[in-house]
């Protein structure tokens, strides 16, 4: 597909400048975003009813047949029975990343620059002001992402496969070095950096909250 083709159907989906690097690098894909607002034991993507499309709390036997881990919590209200969610994105979709960015001066022949694209130890002269993610405009998108996967789970069943998708490198910490640490070890930490500290009580590491897991791969337009 065309770049315009990507930016017509595209969502958007911020990363920072060091998620951004992981994901050039191919090693980043997936990525945890808290569910809100947090229900009280697993949903599950509904195939049909009046719902469908939808997440929501499955039927009250279903934990029989699917796992114990989709029984119900006691006592839910019916405005809590009925509740749904919608993800930020699913399968199939298409997603145009926001990220740190600063337009050129005039005499760029590029129209943006990508702060991931910047080595700051190897350019410290670069003074330009980067503006935040959230502010890029959809036309200054170039990394494309295709979602292959979606689902719901607490963020401390994630496993050492699992965090090194979310793009985290369990290589030495000093080059030729031997101490390293996993990626399991460095997840809590770098998710923790990511919650503002008034919130990190509802959806912390230690909150253990659910989240959307949300699997993808690069596009390379054309």
């Amino acid at each position: 597909m065309t770049r315009a083709e990507l930016l017509q159907t595209a969502k958007p989906i911020l990363f920072n400048t060091e998620m951004v690097r992981a994901i050039l690098d191919g090693c980043k894909t997936a990525t945890r975003r808290v569910i809100k607002p947090q229900p009280k034991n697993k949903i599950a993507y509904r195939f049909a009813g009046c719902r469908a499309g939808k997440w929501g709390y499955p039927a009250k036997d279903v934990h029989k047949y699917w796992g114990k881990e989709f029984k119900r919590a006691e006592q839910l209200t019916t405005e809590e029975e009925n509740r749904c969610w919608t993800p930020p994105c699913h399968t199939g979709d298409i997603l145009y990343v926001r990220e740190t960015w600063t337009n050129c001066n005039i005499a760029s022949p590029e129209k943006y620059l990508y702060k991931a694209d910047y080595d700051l130890n190897i350019y410290p002269y670069c003074n330009w002001m980067w503006h935040p993610s959230i502010h890029m405009p959809k036309e200054a998108a170039c990394i494309f992402l295709r979602v292959t996967g979606v689902r719901a789970e607490r963020l401390q069943d994630i496993t050492e496969k699992e965090a090194l998708k979310e793009g985290i490198s369990d290589e030495p910490l000093i080059e030729g070095g031997s101490e390293k640490f996993s990626a399991l070890w460095q997840f809590p930490h770098i998710w923790d950096s990511t919650i503002p500290k008034k919130n990190r009580e509802l959806y912390g590491w230690d909150a253990n909250p659910w989240v959307w897991v949300i699997e993808f791969e690069r596009l390379e337009a054309e």
